[in-house]
């Protein structure tokens, strides 16, 4: 399977400024998720799609590949995803380049491990899905059969639809929130359906304890705190 990685980075961040190549621990924050991304044996290709010179610049320095700038409509705080995606793929497409799926990997997320990203990676090339997404699993306290919205009486409803919530903890299904990581999608479905899941969505745990999705100033701290326990231990 030919799979293009692509890792987006517009230049105009408003939680923190040029985030994406910010040093974070001596390191661009971009590097974390170009050392996992260029020693993957599954993906084909892997490049950034900027808006952006010096991201640009510093990605090129990384030895990813910037084979074209982004158009501002599509580095807008609003901007979202899938036209960024299908612009990369008309891109190659126009060149004679055409690829089975994408990876899509978030500058981020930063707390990711190659064995990760290999072993998603190898359930989405074993399946037959349409995507595959990474999650973490939703504590059980926040489990959707656990809570409630408002119903049209103004009343609490359990969120699921059920009458009776369920009493016990171990009878609680599981249930997973994407953790932002790790996007796979076959570029049919991104094409032909304009999706990022299609019909056949899977999915791979992400077993980490210490997941961050870097958007505010405080995610950054907390970012920092990770990774100096990580380094001084």
């Amino acid at each position: 399977m030919n799979i293009l990685g692509i890792i987006p980075a517009r230049g105009g961040s408003k939680g923190v400024p040029y985030k994406n190549i910010k040093e974070l621990n001596g390191k661009p924050l971009i590097q974390y998720t170009s050392e996992i991304a260029l020693k993957s044996k599954y993906l084909d290709r892997v490049i950034v799609s900027t808006d952006d010179d010096k991201i640009a610049e510093v990605s090129k320095s990384l030895g990813l590949e910037v084979p074209f700038m982004r158009p501002d409509n599509l580095a807008q705080d609003i901007s979202p995803t899938l036209p960024v995606i299908k612009h990369a793929l008309t891109f190659y497409k126009n060149l004679g380049i055409e690829f089975d799926a994408i990876c899509l990997l978030q500058v981020t997320s930063p707390i990711r491990t190659l064995d990760f990203l290999n072993n998603c990676l190898e359930k989405f090339i074993a399946t037959d899905s349409d995507s595959l997404i990474s999650v973490l699993n939703v504590p059980h306290h926040l489990n959707p059969h656990w809570t409630f919205k408002e119903n049209e009486n103004g009343n609490l409803s359990i969120s699921t639809g059920e009458k009776n919530i369920i009493p016990r903890r171990q009878d609680l299904p599981n249930a997973y929130y994407r953790d932002g990581s790790v996007y796979i999608i076959k570029t049919d479905v991104i094409l032909n359906q304009n999706s990022l899941y299609g019909d056949k969505t899977s999915y791979f745990v992400n077993p980490t304890k210490n997941n961050v999705n870097i958007d505010t100033l405080e995610d950054w701290k907390n970012a920092e705190i990770i990774f100096r326990q990580k380094y001084e231990n």
